[in-house]
């Protein structure tokens, strides 16, 4: 209702794709955004019905016929793949290994003192396995789950330049 062809559409919150599947039969352009798993599954399979003309929705006042495509990327995971690890991890031993590279490359919290957590380790591995995980979790910045746009040159994070230049473009 409130735009007119073309404009584009921020979805935040992308879920089931709708508002994306809206846009798309509207002639708007879109982003959609969303941080949970079932992104491929739901949202990016329905945008593919979509353009292949699925008749749901809109479509009939719309004359729907199917057209146009759109594109899928997911942001590079920075601080996200040690949530990630230490969720999986299944002993103190694999945790510990993770905290020393958490040091070595991970973005910890500005206020965590490593040489307090060092000193008294032997309280961390009598934990259990459970609060060592939230332990090591409350470590991590998660303002740093992704590898931010202006970070793309540093090359700690193995950005390709395959992925620069695609970001350039979508920033343009």
């Amino acid at each position: 209702m409130g735009t007119e062809e073309w404009d584009i559409v921020l979805d935040y919150h992308l879920w089931s794709g709708t508002t994306a599947a809206v846009a798309h039969k509207m002639g708007r352009q879109y982003i959609g955004v969303e941080q949970m798993d079932y992104i491929e599954t739901i949202s990016v399979e329905r945008m593919k019905k979509v353009i292949e003309g699925e008749q749901g929705g809109i479509s009939k006042s719309v004359e729907w016929k199917g057209e146009w495509e759109f594109v899928y990327m997911e942001l590079m995971e920075a601080n996200q793949k040690y949530l990630d690890k230490i969720s999986a991890a299944k002993d103190t031993k694999t945790l510990l290994a993770l905290y020393k590279e958490m040091q070595e490359s991970g973005f910890i919290n500005y206020y965590v003192d490593i040489k307090t957590i060092d000193e008294n380790i032997s309280d961390f591995k009598d934990l259990s396995l459970e609060n060592q995980k939230k332990f090591l979790a409350e470590l991590l910045d998660k303002n740093l789950l992704y590898v931010n746009h202006s970070e793309i040159e540093d090359e700690s994070y193995g950005v390709s330049d395959e992925e620069k230049k695609l970001n350039r473009e979508f920033y343009k």
